[in-house]
């Protein structure tokens, strides 16, 4: 990637640079780098290799002890783009297919207006790596974001294809999903396809696990609550007259309250032991916690809402909470904030390898954020 000079940036050119050499999530070395030098070109103290290769950057004015911190991603995915765009990565087998190249350009942009703008207090600006592997957050908090770093109060977004352009989504409480997982291996009895009655099929074992899993989301838990279990992988066996001595499956659990988390830690294993065992085969596994749901505090994100209607920023009428996950829960676990869904129109999905983020989002997305800090760290009480 090629260093930019850290003044008057082109900030859709900067996120399509940021899009053509894209960076898997604990390698995202140049991307830092790049990162670093604007922020210090504008006048940032630079801590760098916070929780890996996070980059946080501060900027004081004024003597109040006020404080913000907002955050943005800057890991890429293993995918293989399909985009056919004249800036497409140059990384084979690599692209950024979630959006953090615009979410990383849009914290720019509003890191060089806020280095323009007075204001009283401290503005603490995050990097973050590794989000796509549920690592970054948890790394940046146990190297110390919240002891060597002044954050009152923090905020981060999401780019959301589907949703209306340019709208927010902005709720109090939940509002993206926790998120389980579970590795399961069914243990059974393989033999020939002609001779059934001598083994224990683990295919149909798990065929009847798996049906039986609706039932916990449909009889275990709370009619008003919401939850998701999700079989996303399933093999065993290689030929279709051998029955398989094992299956393994990879299953996802997802939840918005602790409540419903518990229920399906306790529910989940139990029905698949029993079902597996009724046909004589076995079920291992292990159950891994992986993020809480992304629970906003009530006045970051009141904050955020009034901040977005005075400036005529529209927001997205009946907007409900997403199911994925984003490890932006574990900073609203240590401090109060509010994370921030924005609509990018049409367009393929998150994850896709026809993703494009939609550049249009960048300059009102980084308003936003310049309105908000401006408005926590205003130069008079």
């Amino acid at each position: 990637m090629t260093s930019l000079t850290p003044t008057r940036i082109d900030f859709t050119a900067l996120r399509q640079a940021l899009h053509r050499a894209p960076e898997l999530s604990g390698a995202e070395v140049k991307t830092a780098a790049l990162i670093a030098d604007l922020l210090r070109g504008w006048g940032y103290q630079v801590t760098e290799r916070v929780g890996g290769h996070g980059v946080v950057g501060t900027l004081t004015k004024g003597a109040s002890p006020r404080s913000i911190g907002l955050r943005a991603d800057i890991d890429a995915l293993p995918i293989a783009e399909a985009t056919g765009l004249p800036f497409a990565s140059q990384t084979p087998g690599v692209m950024h297919a979630c959006g953090h190249d615009g979410h990383t350009a849009i914290l720019l942009a509003a890191a060089e207006r806020l280095a323009q703008e007075p204001f009283d207090g401290t503005l603490t600006l995050i990097f973050q790596p590794a989000e796509e592997i549920g690592a970054g957050a948890k790394a940046m908090i146990a190297d110390g974001l919240f002891t060597r770093f002044p954050i009152d109060v923090i905020y981060g977004l999401h780019s959301w294809p589907g949703l209306p352009e340019g709208h927010w989504g902005i709720l109090p409480g939940p509002v993206m999903a926790g998120v389980d997982k579970i590795d399961l291996t069914v243990r059974g009895k393989g033999g020939h396809g002609a001779a059934p009655h001598e083994t224990v099929d683990p295919i149909v074992a798990i065929s009847h696990a798996i049906a039986a899993l609706q039932s916990v989301v449909a009889r275990n838990i709370d009619p008003q609550e919401a939850a998701v279990v999700t079989v996303g992988s399933i093999h065993g066996g290689e030929a279709s007259n051998v029955i398989p001595e094992t299956v393994e499956a990879k299953l996802t659990l997802r939840h918005f309250s602790t409540q419903t988390r518990d229920v399906l830690e306790a529910r989940v294993p139990a029905l698949l032991r029993g079902v597996i065992a009724g046909f004589g085969a076995e079920a291992d596994f292990t159950y891994q916690r992986g993020f809480p749901p992304v629970l906003n505090h009530a006045e970051p994100a009141k904050r955020a809402l009034a901040a977005a209607r005075a400036m005529g920023q529209p927001l997205i009428e009946g907007f409900r909470p997403r199911t994925a996950s984003e490890d932006f829960a574990f900073y609203l676990a240590e401090r109060p904030g509010a994370f921030l869904i924005l609509g990018a129109g049409e367009g393929a999905p998150l994850h896709s390898p026809r993703f494009a983020f939609n550049d249009a989002l960048i300059a009102p997305a980084a308003a936003l954020w310049t309105r908000l800090a401006l408005d926590h760290l205003k130069d008079t009480p």
